[in-house]
């Protein structure tokens, strides 16, 4: 099999394993139980919260670990907006954002939550302007995700972040695909919360995090609760948690390396897709903003981007056609919609994703499948 769909979920990797393994076997003891096994748990989990911190540059006592990234942003969100006084309530966030965070907008508006779905501009990029035009008095939180999963176009969420902290108001950041792949500074940047997740990096499935900086007001979604300093309730996954840190350790020392490796993919399979002749653009080719090398998002003109994953996997090759969270929807995705894409362009979309174990020769076998189906067709289209 040849898995090029790494933006929806990477393999765990064998240092996040070992870890998993150890802990699960010697340290599993509760971390809320006052016996020494319990404190030697606490501690690995203490070890766990400074190292995140470090990592995304942040405090440690401001790291809350959750199940994934999908519930990090969804309490992110809701967490920061029941902590701000009632003149302060309205929330405004993008409409490419993870359908977390669409989710957790719905579930706000129905309860009385003033929203504003704001939408980027031609680059697809969110800026001062677009802000400013949606700004009100009472906004206290803005969402903003810091690359997106289907076509890995970076938002410039430092400048947006200096712009919003002028003005009072707090900035959550999406940064499930971005942490790993590129340099987090939160407390620098002024980016007040943040979520990421630990399957993202090689880390365990059913691992993530979210990051509120000290100081910022918020109340939690399950009042009462005593684990993860009141953030998030049930038992800790201690060994789960300790691969996940493991794991994003590795990302983030490795990072450079892996980053110019994704890049040199890329630019190769441009290349071979132009030397073919494929009818295929991308999404990157279309901005003038940053994207994440390991994502590509295509547009393979003549043909639906499920026909083409249907046919790669077929062929033992996995694409997709956007966020794995979304896959069961209908019509175009959210990102699409952003983006402006008619109806028919967005249905022509599909999402290959690098990994680190990914080569040019898996690349090859992707581009024959695509030569194959478009050499058909074409002489379909000749009878």
């Amino acid at each position: 099999m040849i898995y090029l769909d790494y933006a929806a979920g990477t393999p765990l990797s064998k240092e996040a394993a070992k870890v998993f393994q150890h802990l699960s076997t010697e340290v599993y003891g509760n971390a809320s139980s006052l016996h020494d096994a319990g404190g030697r748990a606490a501690d690995v989990l203490e070890y766990c919260r400074h190292s995140a911190g470090k990592l995304i540059g942040g405090a440690a006592d401001g790291i809350h670990f959750t199940s994934g990234g999908t519930e990090a942003n969804i309490l992110a969100v809701q967490s920061l907006l029941y902590g701000l006084p009632d003149h302060k309530k309205h929330f405004i966030t993008t409409a490419m954002e993870h359908h977390s965070i669409h989710n957790a907008a719905a579930f706000l508006a129905d309860r009385g939550i003033d929203v504003t779905i704001i939408y980027p501009d031609e680059n697809g990029l969110i800026t001062e302007d677009i802000l400013a035009a949606h700004i009100r008095p009472d906004t206290g939180l803005v969402s903003i995700q810091h690359a997106n999963s289907e076509t890995g176009l970076i938002q410039p969420v430092n400048r947006l972040a200096a712009f919003l902290h002028q003005r009072n108001i707090l900035l959550h950041c999406d940064c499930v695909q971005s942490f790993g792949k590129l340099p987090i500074d939160a407390d620098q940047a002024g980016i007040d919360a943040l979520s990421v997740s630990g399957h993202k990096v090689y880390g365990p499935k059913g691992t993530g995090a979210v990051y509120i900086r000290p100081g910022v007001s918020w109340n939690p979604v399950y009042p009462h609760t005593v684990h993860e300093n009141g953030f998030r309730p049930g038992t800790v996954n201690v060994p789960a948690i300790g691969a996940f840190t493991a794991a994003a350790e590795y990302a983030v020392k490795h990072m450079e390396e892996h980053r110019e490796h994704a890049d040199r993919l890329r630019n190769y399979l441009y290349d071979q897709i132009r030397r073919q002749g494929l009818p295929i653009s991308f999404s990157e080719k279309e901005t003038d903003g940053e994207c994440l090398p390991h994502i590509v998002g295509c547009f393979f003109h003549s043909f639906e981007g499920q026909y083409i994953m249907l046919e790669c996997n077929r062929n033992d090759i996995c694409i997709s056609t956007g966020s794995a969270c979304s896959a069961g929807s209908h019509g175009p995705s959210s990102a699409m919609k952003a983006l402006r894409k008619t109806e028919r362009e967005a249905r022509q979309f599909f999402r290959i994703s690098f990994g680190n174990e990914t080569t040019c020769e898996q690349l090859d076998m992707l581009i024959h499948t695509f030569t194959a189906l478009w050499e058909q067709k074409k002489g379909e289209s000749a009878i």
